[in-house]
């Protein structure tokens, strides 16, 4: 028997080697691809994809207030897209894109060789379907078994979805730098414009970035961003995307790219933080990434008025109060990293004259400060005060005249808020002179004394109990033993020390008596004001159960007093403020809507408290009376800076605490009621004659010029019950109308008082009917004899 030849053998069990290598890896291979199919991601989900995108927050009228969230992101569809950059992204990512069935061998192969000859990975071989699945479903980490994976998922994905929307996913999703995720949010982040407003440079520039988006976009990187950029166009024009003559006027372009942060077009930051909480409890840490559209209750209008209005008060304060020295450079530092503070801009000084002073800004925009808006620092003096000179450092802010006025950061504070007394919705609020520098939200986090602001309160439990406006009360010194024991005495004064005697109601509350405030208190009882106060919203701890309540010793935030004069601006009923109107979905879905309760002053009784209404706290008398008090506050009263804006539906009240440390004005109309408070976070005082009147008062003036513009005057309309009775103001008695001193005043029907006649023939009626029923004097029979 022949034997083989050596070399057949060996070439037998070679060939039976390879055989059994092959079978045993695609047995392998088999095995790995089912063991990767049960664990790999269902392509499905891509059906609810949720984009991470940003909470946005807007006004009422749809004006971005804020934004929340690490990625920037607006998704759009496909046919938002201009073409030439999605004809950029095919081009620099995947020119087969349409061609292939989710996965691009020529690529993977030319990626292979390519790593076989350098021994780098330059060419990643991915299409964009294979990058759609690891931006999806996948995680970042470099290895040949995610690679593997991308190339099973978008297999799967092909044949689950059209091209069109593989390709609308991949540029909603894809990173592009600084924080921006999808095309939209990329041409907002450097060109500040929408898509369809860029030029072929530009999205050119934009495909360029998923090679490497942090380290070559145009911000970190230029020359190297435009080599990229250059490429794209120069792959469009070969695959016939673009012709010679659009190529090279790209080309040639420069770069135009540059931060911008999407400016918010109100600023309403102290509101902002407001709804960023409220959200965050609600939803949790989604709220930042599942693009919720958040529309506020803010009018945008409005809210930049009382931003303005409060912060020209707190100047105006300031100003009065002195120019604090200005500082050197040396002093501050490094000019241009000093931070803008509310309205006041840092500048050097670069020459001093006698009536001006000229500056730059830290932009070097060069400005000149006139002698006007200087003179407020000198004190008297006629020059430019010699703490100013050159070299120095000031602060500068633009007046509504276009002028540049020397200025401060200002050492008070101050805040304001505007509710619709309708339904509680807050039309404007802002917390302080400068979120940045303080986020302290003194509108709803400040515990204040409200001081002669708490007043109305106690007249309205007055009025209650049967008193009328044309009550009597002495307004004379009182000494009040607060601690028998101790011997503790109160003596409470007017401000100014000044008293008027016997008054009315009326009278008192134009003017502010304290005296009044507290024997009224004191003649109702403090239980039944803490039991009218707890009506208008205050809650027990806020009340101090002692007579200098009457003159707002307990405390409340300027929301708080905004939401208790609401109930005299609408009729009588207590809203509850709220500032989220409605939540969306980034689909458009709506997630919550807000339901306030409603002030019906047309509603039966019965149907008020119910939810869609809300509760009433005043009978409709009651409302009537305290309005037309209130009303005569400002038009003969310490309200009366309000007459500026020449209305008769204006009410309110003026508050000041003790050592000047609050000045508030409360104030309404029938279609706004708003509030606006002025003091030092430390307590310290304002200082003498800083009254509400003059400190509080022009803040709420200047913005209701503009909150009221548009809006007719609203008279209240005398509701059954009331009548008016013509009395003598000194006695509080009807009189007759030829007595030149007699007044018109309102009664409840009930309680219209009587003539002085006839309460002195009352009063010698008595005192008859008393001698009659004194009793006889006994017999004595000693004395008749």
């Amino acid at each position: 028997m022949s034997k083989k030849p050596l070399y057949k053998s060996f070439l037998e069990w070679l060939l039976f080697f390879l055989i059994v290598i092959s079978v045993c890896m695609m047995g392998s291979g088999y095995y790995v691809y089912t063991r990767l199919l049960t664990i790999l991601p269902d392509v499905k989900t891509l059906d609810h994809f949720q984009y991470q995108a940003p909470l946005k927050i807007y006004t009422r009228d749809k004006r971005l207030i804020a934004q929340f969230g690490a990625q920037k992101r607006t998704p759009v569809t496909l046919d938002q897209i201009p073409q030439p950059l999605i004809h950029a992204f095919i081009a620099a990512e995947d020119d087969r894109f349409y061609a292939h069935a989710g996965v691009d061998f020529d690529g993977l192969v030319r990626a292979g060789r390519q790593l076989v000859l350098t021994g780098e990975k330059q060419q990643g071989g991915s299409t964009i379907t294979m990058q759609v699945a690891r931006l999806f479903l996948l995680s970042n980490e470099k290895t040949f078994l995610r690679k593997i994976k991308e190339i099973i998922l978008a297999r799967k994905i092909e044949r689950e979805y059209s091209k069109n929307h593989i390709l609308e996913l991949y540029l909603n999703q894809i990173y592009l730098g600084q924080r921006a995720y999808g095309v939209t949010a990329a041409a907002q982040t450097y060109y500040g414009r929408p898509l369809n407003q860029l030029t072929l440079a530009e999205y050119a520039m934009l495909a360029g970035l998923p090679k490497a988006p942090s380290a070559i976009n145009p911000i970190a990187n230029e020359t190297r961003a435009i080599q990229r950029r250059n490429y794209v166009l120069h792959r469009m024009l070969e695959l016939g995307y673009i012709k010679k003559p659009e190529y090279d006027g790209a080309i040639n372009q420069p770069s135009t790219a540059k931060l911008h942060y999407q400016a918010a077009d109100i600023s309403a930051p102290y509101v902002a933080e407001m709804v960023r909480q409220a959200v965050f409890e609600r939803y949790g840490e989604q709220a930042y990434t599942s693009g919720l559209n958040v529309y506020t209750t803010i009018s945008g209008l409005l809210q930049t008025t009382a931003d303005q209005a409060l912060r020209n008060t707190l100047h105006g304060y300031d100003e009065r109060h002195g120019y604090r020295p200005a500082s050197t450079l040396e002093d501050k530092g490094n000019f241009n990293e000093l931070p803008v503070i509310g309205d006041t801009l840092p500048a050097t000084v670069l020459k001093v004259k006698d009536k001006q002073v000229a500056a730059k800004l830290q932009d070097n925009t060069l400005i000149d400060i006139p002698w006007e808006n200087i003179k407020w620092a000198v004190a008297g003096r006629k020059a430019v005060p010699s703490l100013i000179k050159t070299g120095h450092i000031i602060r500068v802010r633009l007046l509504p005249n276009k002028t540049w006025a020397l200025t401060q950061v200002p050492e008070v504070e101050g805040a304001f808020v505007a509710l619709d007394p309708a339904d509680g919705a807050i039309l404007a609020l802002t917390g302080g002179f400068d979120f940045l520098s303080s986020k302290f939200n003194r509108a709803t986090q400040s515990k204040r004394q409200p001081g002669s602001g708490f007043k109305p309160i106690i007249y309205t439990a007055a009025l209650e109990a049967g008193y009328t406006p044309a009550s009597i009360f002495y307004d004379e010194p009182v000494v009040i033993i607060e601690d028998p024991y101790r011997e503790v005495e109160w003596r409470p004064e007017n401000y100014n020390s000044k008293y008027r005697g016997p008054i009315t109601l009326r009278t008192a509350l134009v003017h502010s008596s304290n005296i009044v405030a507290i024997r009224l208190l004191d003649a109702i009882g403090i239980d039944n004001a803490v039991s009218t106060a707890l009506r208008f919203g205050f809650t027990p701890r806020q009340l101090p159960l002692t007579l200098s309540l009457a003159l707002g010793s307990g405390y409340a935030s300027p929301l708080q007093m905004a939401q208790a004069y609401a109930a005299f601006a609408n009729g009588g009923f207590l809203v509850k403020p709220y500032f989220i109107e409605r939540i969306e979905s980034g689909e458009g879905n709506v997630l919550f809507q807000a339901r306030p309760g409603i002030a019906c002053p047309l509603c039966t009784d019965s149907r008020t408290g119910t939810g869609l209404y809300a509760p009433r706290v005043m009978a409709r008398d009651i409302h009537f009376l305290m309005n037309s008090l209130l009303e005569d506050v400002v038009q003969h009263g310490t309200a009366a800076g309000a007459k500026l804006l020449n209305r008769q539906d204006v009410a309110g009240k003026t508050g000041t605490t003790n050592d000047h440390r609050d000045a508030w004005f409360n104030g309404y109309t029938p279609s706004i009621v708003a509030t606006s408070w002025v003091g030092f976070d430390d307590f310290k005082s304002l200082g003498k004659r800083e009254t509400g009147s003059k400190t509080a008062l022009p803040m709420w003036v200047e913005f209701m010029k503009t909150a009221l513009a548009n809006t007719p005057e609203a008279p209240v309309t005398i509701p059954n019950g009331i009548v008016e009775a013509f009395i003598d103001p000194a006695t509080g008695q009807l009189t007759y109308e030829d007595n030149k001193a007699g007044i018109w005043e309102f009664f409840q029907a009930d309680a219209v008082p009587r003539t002085e006649e006839a309460v002195n023939q009352d009063a010698a009626e008595r005192d008859n009917a008393d001698d009659d029923n004194k009793p006889l004097p006994e017999h004595n029979s000693e004395q008749e004899h």
